[in-house]
């Protein structure tokens, strides 16, 4: 029988699936921090990383056991950041294909950057309070 947390009424997800989603998180953040450390943009290291396209990898295969708990909205969380960084990078691209926009793209990639290292502190540091990310 599955535990339901006193607080919110929804299924309490199992330590080692909150575990995990430290984990998917760290994943996240290593890559982006390459970014920053590197010469790579925050947001070509994130989406091209390793740790990243690992942690996407993860939250697919690991999204059905999280359902009914808080866990699901950082799983949604943590796959939309992914899959919006990777637009605005297709839309800087486009950008950079016509030379003139090139100021555009680095512009986009740098906010896109910045938006993905914020969504990972955010989600991380809600997660660390047990709490879900809202809609």
């Amino acid at each position: 029988m599955a535990d339901i947390d006193a607080r919110t009424g929804n299924l309490a997800p199992s330590d080692s699936l909150v575990r995990i989603t430290h984990v998917i998180y760290a994943l996240h953040a290593f890559s982006a921090v390459t970014g920053l450390l590197g010469t790579a943009f925050v947001v070509t290291a994130f989406l091209t990383g390793w740790p990243s396209l690992i942690a996407v990898i993860i939250n697919y295969a690991k999204r059905s056991e999280v359902q009914g708990s808080y866990l699901e909205s950082h799983f949604r969380w943590q796959i939309r950041t992914f899959w919006f960084a990777l637009l605005w990078v297709l839309v800087a691209l486009l950008f950079w294909v016509t030379l003139l926009g090139i100021p555009f793209a680095v512009g986009i990639l740098a906010i896109t950057g910045l938006w993905v290292l914020y969504r990972i502190g955010r989600g991380w540091l809600r997660l660390a309070d047990r709490k879900p990310m809202p809609l």
